[in-house]
């Protein structure tokens, strides 16, 4: 199976349209809506790519990459990260966290899938697990 791409955001209708977008160029896709709840995902089987939000209750999205940066089986699954504001102090500390692409909402579908095919490969490349 597929290894899926996990979005984490806690507007509904931003996973949506992500998650069709990224179906339809042919990945597999999970969904949480805040950094806590997606914690559960990394004990799952490996990610391909994670796109998160910065700004989300529960915990941030900074926080949860820190989070994914620590754990063993997960550390290496490229992080694309989304927010509604351009503040370069966040974005500098997305970075040092580990995050390899920043985007800005309202995005474009053709953006996100790029940069996904950039990052993770085609939704039909091997899983390789141990590049960061």
């Amino acid at each position: 199976m597929q290894a899926p791409i996990l979005i984490v955001d806690d507007s509904t209708s931003f996973r949506t349209v992500a998650r069709m977008a990224l179906e339809r160029a042919g990945y597999r896709v999970i969904e949480a809506n805040d950094g806590a709840a997606a914690l559960r995902h990394l004990e799952g089987p490996a990610l391909r790519c994670i796109i998160s939000d910065v700004n989300m209750p529960h915990m941030d999205g900074v926080t949860f990459v820190e989070t994914v940066k620590t754990h063993a089986r997960q550390r290496f699954v490229p992080i694309v990260m989304f927010s509604t504001e351009a503040n370069l102090g966040k974005m500098n500390r997305c970075r040092e966290a580990g995050v390899r692409a920043w985007l800005s909402k309202p995005f474009h579908s053709d953006v996100l899938v790029d940069a996904v095919r950039k990052l993770a490969g085609p939704p039909e490349a091997p899983l390789n697990e141990s590049t960061p």
